[in-house]
């Protein structure tokens, strides 16, 4: 009996290591840009924010439930951390672990946003949060936190 639950807790241990084993890519903007402009039927949810913008922290669980209620769906989310690089593996990880973030996320890393803050919206001041929701050249651009009722509408009108 003992031998069937050290083998339980050694493959619970690895699944869990299994399902956040999500590799977090440093992109500079040239990088991410082919993520912002994807011509599918696909409705895609790019969401700017940082691990210190508490208004960030506030909408991450509307953005979380939202992703599980579609994910039958066409519906992709993703995640761009303007986290320092240095602080991907000490601050940006851990918090992804901590609040169960399995969408896809990518550091950019390409800190001069004056060069690219325009091209992403030429509305966007650069604040975040900051959420692009597109289906081929139907887009919404969002400048600042997202209630749950307003990020599913804005989703759903794209579906």
């Amino acid at each position: 009996m003992k031998k069937h639950y050290i083998f339980f807790l050694f493959i619970l241990f690895s699944l869990g290591n299994i399902t956040f084993a999500q590799e977090v890519k440093e992109l500079n903007f040239k990088e991410l840009k082919p993520y912002l402009n994807k011509n599918t039927d696909t409705v895609y949810v790019v969401n700017f924010w940082a691990t210190w913008c508490k208004p960030c922290i506030e909408e991450l669980p509307h953005f979380l439930q939202t992703a599980e209620e579609l994910k039958q769906e066409k519906v992709k989310f993703l995640f761009v951390s303007l986290d320092f690089a240095s602080h991907k593996t000490s601050r940006l990880i851990p918090f992804m672990k901590k609040h169960h973030v399995y969408e896809e996320v990518v550091l950019l890393n390409d800190p001069d946003g004056n060069s690219w803050i325009d091209l992403v919206n030429k509305d966007w001041s650069g604040g975040i949060p900051a959420t692009i929701i597109y289906k081929k050249e139907d887009r919404a651009f969002h400048e600042g936190q997202l209630s749950y009722d307003e990020l599913y509408t804005k989703i759903q009108s794209k579906l």
